[in-house]
């Protein structure tokens, strides 16, 4: 259920596998994204068991409807009644919320500063990441009060540069933009780095301490990808820090 989860002072950071939910084919199992065709039931029983298995309440979980562009929100709670905003990121400085952000392939770029007490998550797909959602988090988070040399990133599952295959005209339009995503397939045909070119963004934002889980989700069957099964479900990331004493 739980694949991958990092703490650093305060920050929590977690990404899911697909495994240990309630969804039926071709969703199995662990299902959290709404908009993929599956029964809103399971969704919701399958992100209250990820919220569990992290001792969150679910209640407490703010997504996003992810539309592959930079816009950021920031958010001191959720959303109830409001319409959920069509963003790739949202920023919080409120202890104990946990920020969302769902993918099966894009990257999913967990980010806090524990001194601030500022979180942000991101969804950057190579659409997202040649618009500049992640600078543009970070500088969302700045204005929050956080320092991108405290900043704490971590980078979940996502489709490596050695599988994601693109036509060469994309591949140049993505590396005049950002360089370090320019990659070649295991089989010697253009490809596009995602997370290769998140990680060169922080670094020039000044973002030191960069961990990735090492997953590729197209190889991994234990994940989920678009890119192999095209009707699947999602995975989901999740970051929030420690809830404030009393």
């Amino acid at each position: 259920m739980i694949g991958h989860r990092f703490d650093a002072n305060g920050a929590h950071f977690a990404f899911t596998d697909r495994w240990g939910g309630v969804s039926a084919v071709p969703y199995e199992e662990l299902n959290l994204g709404g908009a993929v065709g599956e029964e809103p039931a399971a969704v919701r029983a399958n992100r209250a068991a990820a919220a569990g298995a992290l001792g969150l309440d679910p209640a407490r979980v703010v997504w996003m409807n992810q539309v592959h562009g930079a816009d950021v929100v920031e958010v001191d709670g959720p959303w109830g009644d409001a319409d959920v905003p069509s963003v790739d990121a949202i920023v919080t400085a409120r202890p104990g919320l946990a920020l969302a952000v769902l993918t099966a392939d894009c990257v999913p770029v967990l980010l806090a500063d524990p001194v601030a007490g500022v979180a942000a998550a991101a969804h950057a797909g190579r659409p997202g990441m040649v618009a500049g959602v992640v600078p543009a988090a970070v500088a969302a988070m700045a204005e929050l009060g956080a320092d991108p040399a405290r900043i704490v990133a971590r980078t979940g599952p996502a489709v490596c540069g050695r599988c994601y295959e693109v036509p060469e005209a994309m591949r140049a339009e993505v590396a005049a933009v950002e360089p370090a995503a320019h990659a070649e397939t295991s089989w010697g045909t253009p490809a596009v780095d995602v997370a290769a070119g998140v990680r060169a963004q922080l670094a020039r934002l000044g973002v030191r301490d960069v961990e990735d889980a090492g997953v590729c989700t197209l190889e991994s069957r234990d994940h989920y990808s678009y890119r192999r099964d095209r009707t699947t479900g999602r995975l989901a990331g999740y970051v929030w820090l420690n809830r404030e004493e009393t």
